[in-house]
């Protein structure tokens, strides 16, 4: 998983609540187990009419926003079925960093899974920030800090210790899960030599 330390973007802002997951990634492209490729039917069904046409006037179809890494959307983000292919999706078009005054907490956790920062501030500093968007000026976001700088302002925000580790360091379960293997290897040896059947069963 790559690292995150800074991201500095013009941020895409979808005043929508409730988004859910279904909305973020349509159930017809699950079918897919592969991380990558999923970008191009993101917001589908509010990026493309009915012949499969771009609607122009969709925010993440117009510049400069379709080159947005932040999104900045209305609250309870994430909403609906626990589908991992949703942070997959955002993460394969290039959203690194979503903003939002809350959000549903499996979608949240998916996100550091995959990557992505999510952040939770107040609805007044979302709309605050959602400014920087209409004005298409960049805004940074700074993890180390846990800093929003946007103008000459700087909002803080909370994040959980260890999953702010995560994204820094690039770990992702696997990852975390390998950073534990010569312990692993030790209890496997200890376990073969005391209770071979275990390991030997079938």
């Amino acid at each position: 998983m790559e690292k995150f330390s800074s991201l500095k973007s013009i941020p895409a802002f979808l005043p929508l609540q409730n988004i859910d997951t279904d909305m973020i990634i349509p159930k017809q492209f699950l079918k897919t187990i592969k991380r990558t490729g999923l970008g191009k039917s993101l917001f589908y069904e509010m990026r493309y009419d009915e012949k499969g046409k771009i609607i122009d006037d969709f925010i993440l179809n117009k510049k400069p926003f379709n080159k947005s890494k932040i999104l900045i959307a209305g609250k309870n983000f994430g909403c609906g079925s626990s589908r991992e292919h949703a942070p997959w999706a955002l993460s394969d078009f290039g959203i690194k960093c979503v903003i939002s005054s809350s959000f549903a907490d499996i979608f949240y956790n998916n996100c550091f899974k995959n990557g992505i920062l999510p952040i939770k501030i107040s609805e007044e500093k979302v709309l605050e920030i959602s400014e920087y968007s209409n004005r298409e000026e960049e805004i940074e976001i700074n993890l180390s800090r846990q800093e929003i700088k946007f103008g000459n302002k700087i909002i803080n925000f909370e994040i959980d210790e260890f999953k702010k580790k995560c994204l820094i360091e690039g770990l992702d379960d696997i990852a975390l899960s390998m950073e534990k293997i010569n312990h692993i290897d030790k209890y496997e040896n200890l376990i073969n030599t005391n209770k071979p059947w275990i390991l030997n069963n079938g």
